[in-house]
């Protein structure tokens, strides 16, 4: 049996792909290629960490206040300087950040008004 090994991508729609692309290369450092979005390699990440794909039911208040029917989450090396970045950006900060035994979380709205969540893993 074939087996899912990883995200491939997070694919989405936005009314001005080029101007949201620029905003997420300078906010929060994404090298944005010519055909206009980022390879995110692997080897970027701090070795025992990996990706989540995890369903919501449909009446969920995770996505909130973003009307929309997604959330994607990044993740960074240090969610409270990302945070003030993204803010300083004229993102719409979400929440407050919240710790748990799975690290450092934090959320925001980015032009597009797709919610964002910001994981900061706990150490190795």
């Amino acid at each position: 049996m074939a087996k899912v090994l990883g995200i491939g991508g997070i694919f989405f729609k936005s009314p001005d792909s080029k101007a949201l692309a620029a905003w997420y290369g300078e906010h929060l450092g994404l090298e944005i290629s010519a055909w206009g979005g980022a390879q995110l390699t692997f080897d970027r990440l701090p070795a025992g960490q990996y990706a989540v794909w995890s369903p919501f039911a449909a009446n969920t208040k995770h996505f909130d206040p973003s009307p929309k029917d997604f959330m994607f989450n990044l993740i960074v090396d240090d969610v409270s300087a990302a945070l003030q970045q993204v803010k300083a950006g004229g993102a719409e900060l979400v929440g407050e950040i919240d710790e748990s035994d799975y690290g450092r979380f934090g959320w925001f709205l980015d032009p597009d008004g797709n919610k964002v969540e910001l994981w900061q893993p706990p150490a190795a």
